[in-house]
């Protein structure tokens, strides 16, 4: 992080008060839809109800040896990257199982991470515990 990001989330931070909101992790499986009405009725009730999504989780499945597959999972991976700038989430999870070609899905997550950057959305990739 440059040095005027760095003054100006401080400042963000000084400046700011702390909400009566709870922050939650939302599973991206719980989720009914990715519909922007959807979603907005849910960042809307989980507000009402004093809660922030913090983190959308998402278990990332590249299992199969084909890179087509690898790109129609990067394809769903990067509808959650919208969900979560769309919730207001800081933060983007991924838990990825096997990985059958790495090269491939190197490639994919470091594109999906730069979109979630471009979004406003940390990403964090990280082992499925499903082993």
């Amino acid at each position: 992080m440059s040095a005027s990001n760095t003054s100006g989330v401080q400042a963000a931070i000084d400046t700011g008060r702390p909400a009566d909101l709870t922050p939650i992790v939302l599973e991206a499986d719980c989720l009914e839809s990715t519909a922007p009405e959807y979603l907005r009725d849910l960042k809307g009730g989980l507000a009402d109800a004093g809660y922030l999504p913090a983190e959308l989780t998402v278990e990332a499945h590249f299992d199969e040896d084909c890179p087509i597959a690898v790109q129609r999972e990067a394809d769903r991976l990067r509808e959650y990257v919208r969900v979560a700038a769309f919730l207001g989430a800081g933060r983007l999870a991924v838990d990825v199982n096997a990985e059958s070609r790495p090269d491939d899905i190197d490639s994919a997550l470091a594109a999906l991470e730069e979109r979630a950057r471009r979004e406003g959305v940390t990403f964090a990739r990280r082992a499925s515990t499903d082993a």
